[in-house]
């Protein structure tokens, strides 16, 4: 079973992740790794911290001459500008001076939440762990899953729809069908949208909510292609691929709605409007529509993975909404940390970093092995048993 966890602090040494239950013999290297790692760092209205940070991964353990062992794959990045905090973020026992201590919780963040919860005083101890820095890890991590995804044909490519008020329908399908096509001409906006137009308008939103001191959030869609009929389970609730996923979206920090296919429209439509009619062409089946967004019943049917996510507007603000200071319980400003504009852009590559994550979890349960070639012959046997298992008229 492959499993991650991340740790580390926005201003801490540095963060760290792991993942496990990967077969021996993968092939990874850090130039996997480097692609994913420099996009969740682009996007207009980026803050400062991206002009610091490398974000530069290095294999600690699991990976020896480019290729997986089988046991824990560990990845280290460092937080270059520790070196700026290392006062107040060091490990070592130090007398409390107040530095750069968080007092006035900002609306929106964990700040209020979890010094609640963990009985902190000063804020910083809940808000460098709650930072979006964290995913920094993650997308190291989901960029080694996309390695595992590719020994099974899987593409997992996302893409902004909306900032603001200025929204994008989406791409066609036939250029989704053209993955490679289709990111070129994202990376090619400065918002990772891949319509000139809409991108533009996009641009100037944020520059608009900048001037006014203001944060922006929108919406992304990630889609994963090659996926086989049975990922994922309808047995318990927690087995369904479409609840996974949703969790691990939601998970990302800022991230408040996920729908999969026509998702809430879904809801405003009659069934003969909703649901995939099964066909028959040639000797195989076919849908004539992906309405369901590739899940039915928590379990993938052989369609495009459709999902979409809603990201919030970053809670912290140039011009501060009301709070309180938690010393002396009289109103003032909320906290100003250093933080992005807009961060849409950055979370769709999260996004698939999750996604990917997820599948890989599901491809591990479904026809795992210990080693590639066992991983590789089991999912040759699962791609027979589909086929003749949706001709069942062939051997009635």
């Amino acid at each position: 079973m492959i499993r991650f966890f991340t740790a580390g602090e926005s201003h801490g040494p540095g963060l760290t992740g792991v993942i496990e239950g990967l077969p021996a013999g993968l092939e990874v290297g850090g130039e996997d790794l480097a692609s994913d790692m420099a996009r969740r760092k682009m996007g207009y209205g980026r803050g400062g911290r991206m002009a610091i940070e490398t974000d530069a991964v290095r294999f600690v353990s699991g990976v020896r001459k480019g290729r997986t062992l089988g046991g824990p794959v560990t990845v280290w990045i460092e937080n270059r500008d520790f070196r700026n905090w290392e006062q107040v973020m060091g490990a070592d026992p130090a007398p409390e001076d107040g530095v750069r201590a968080v007092h006035v919780p900002r609306p929106g963040h964990a700040d209020l939440v979890g010094g609640v919860k963990f009985g902190h005083r000063d804020l910083r101890n809940v808000l460098e762990r709650a930072s979006a820095r964290e995913t920094a890890t993650r997308v190291a991590l989901g960029a080694i899953a996309r390695k595992y995804l590719s020994l099974f044909g899987v593409r997992v490519t996302s893409c902004v729809l909306s900032i603001g008020t200025v929204s994008f329908q989406g791409p066609s399908e036939e250029l989704w069908n053209e993955p490679d096509i289709l990111r070129e001409r994202i990376l090619n906006s400065e918002v990772f949208c891949p319509d000139p137009a809409t991108s533009s308008r996009m641009v100037e939103e944020i520059r608009s909510a900048k001037k006014a001191g203001d944060t922006l959030g929108g919406v992304f869609e990630v889609r994963a292609t090659g996926l086989p009929v049975g990922l994922g389970s309808y047995s318990q609730w927690d087995q369904r691929l479409d609840g996974r996923l949703a969790q691990a979206l939601l998970s990302i920090q800022a991230i408040k709605g996920v729908e999969f296919g026509l998702g809430f429209e879904a809801a405003r439509l009659p069934g003969s409007r909703v649901h995939d009619p099964i066909l028959r062409k040639g000797e195989g089946l076919v849908r004539s529509s992906n309405g369901s967004g590739g899940l039915e019943g928590g379990v993938t049917n052989g369609s495009a993975l459709v999902v979409r996510a809603a990201m919030k507007p970053i809670a912290t603000l140039y011009t501060p909404l009301p709070s309180v200071d938690l010393r002396t319980g009289q109103e003032s400003p909320a906290s100003v940390e250093r933080s992005d504009i807009c961060a849409v852009p950055a979370a769709s590559v999260v996004g698939e970093a999750m996604v990917c994550l997820i599948l890989a979890q599901a491809f591990s349960d479904k026809i795992g092995g210990d080693s590639v070639e066992e991983v590789q012959a089991h999912f040759q046997a699962s791609c027979r048993l589909e086929r003749e298992r949706l001709h069942p008229w062939e051997t009635a």
